[in-house]
């Protein structure tokens, strides 16, 4: 099929990306009466992007900082919400620990997000640790944020429940249909794909490590990074179960590590901010899991959790999509205002996409939000004169 299909105004809205972001926004869109076509280069639920790999963490205590405390308590409340609505259970609660020392990022970090928001929490130091969370070798001297409310979603079954959610209400979603072009004019946009074009009032772009291509000019803020998760045999099983092992973050001088109770599949599953600071091009990602990749999540596994150091009976490639600073980009392009930046969420966006979803309908719906996302504004990143950000 060649040619405009359909006139311009034929969709309120199009979205690019069928991920977590796309597809909650897609649902919220629709259920509010948007006529909505979402774009995906993929399949839904696919494993070749940012939102997949059986289990998400979801945390209350937010040590990247205070601000997202408030998201997070509504993205709770949302996930339960999808949760009755898809009938079946998308979110774990299990607790969170966020472990260093007195003066590090991770531990200062939640607890003042916990302080700040009188969040449930514990302080809690190696030795407790060690005997409150047994799969745990840990010095003493180590200090810990225990919250109550962190969990894990499952990311596929979530995507799916959004996308049922927002086909029902009427939109359309469009697999394996990459986008190759779009463009903004008075009237609204148009978007181009192999099947032909399409036109609609506005346009959200939530395509995760593809924003580059979508947005050369801004290419630089969205910078696509390797990630590699892996799952370790257990020896005692028993002690990795979500009623005994809550998710955890993990700052270390080796760097900050993250990891989840077993479940779905055999094995602990353990991962690395920025892993090995590989930045790639997302449709060359190499989605092998290398001696050297094995290596970075084992010298965590051996160093503190001793019981799962068994062979590695699984891996997973997906990547990060960062901004400069680390922050979110929600945002109206600067010089196209029907178009709607919804990435890069810069590995810790998943958890939010129930209220991002919410976000996003708000501001194409109404151009507003009582959702403060101040923080989330492409103003915040000044330019250099060759084009790359500060923080």
């Amino acid at each position: 099929m060649t040619g405009v299909v359909g006139e311009p105004d034929r969709f309120d809205v199009i979205i690019v990306g069928a991920g977590g972001m796309g597809t909650a926004a897609a649902a919220h869109l629709a259920a509010r009466g948007q006529r909505v076509l979402v774009l995906e280069r993929h399949t839904l639920a696919h494993d070749r992007g940012s939102s997949h790999g059986l289990t998400r963490i979801i945390r209350l205590a937010y040590f990247e900082h205070p601000s997202y405390v408030p998201l997070l308590r509504r993205a709770f409340e949302l996930w339960r919400a999808l949760e009755a609505r898809a009938g079946e259970r998308l979110l774990h609660v299990t607790g969170s620990l966020d472990v260093g020392t007195t003066g590090g990022l991770v531990f200062e970090g939640s607890r003042r997000s916990c302080l700040e928001h009188d969040l449930p929490h514990e302080l809690i130091g190696g030795r407790d640790l060690r005997a409150r969370f047994p799969a745990w070798r840990i010095d003493d001297d180590v200090d810990a944020v225990f919250q109550p409310d962190g969990g894990f979603l499952l990311p596929e079954r979530c995507i799916l429940a959004h996308a049922h959610w927002a086909t029902a209400a009427g939109a359309v979603i469009r697999t394996g249909e990459p986008v190759i072009a779009w463009e903004a004019h008075g009237d609204g946009v148009q978007v181009q794909t192999p099947a032909g074009t399409y036109g609609a009032a506005q346009l959200v772009l939530a395509a995760g490590a593809w924003m580059g291509g979508l947005l050369p000019d801004m290419a630089s803020l969205m910078s696509p990074e390797r990630q590699v998760l892996g799952w370790f045999a257990i020896a005692e099983r028993d002690r990795f179960a979500p009623a005994r092992f809550p998710v955890f973050v993990h700052e270390t001088p080796a760097g900050i590590y993250y990891g989840f109770p077993e479940h779905g599949v055999p094995g602990f599953k353990v991962g690395k901010y920025h892993h090995r600071r590989q930045v790639v091009e997302p449709d060359a990602l190499d989605r092998a899991c290398h001696a050297e990749d094995e290596a970075v999540l084992r010298d965590e596994v051996s160093r503190h959790f001793p019981l799962a150091n068994g062979r590695l009976l699984q891996a997973a490639a997906c990547m990060f999509t960062n901004s400069p600073d680390e922050h979110f980009i929600i945002d109206r392009h600067p010089r196209a205002p029907a178009v709607m930046i919804v990435s890069p969420c810069s590995g810790h966006g998943f958890k939010f996409c129930s209220v991002v979803g919410e976000i996003v309908a708000d501001l194409i719906t109404r151009d507003t939000t009582t959702h403060d996302i101040s923080a989330f504004r492409l103003t915040r990143l000044r330019r250099r004169p060759d084009g790359t950000a500060d923080r």
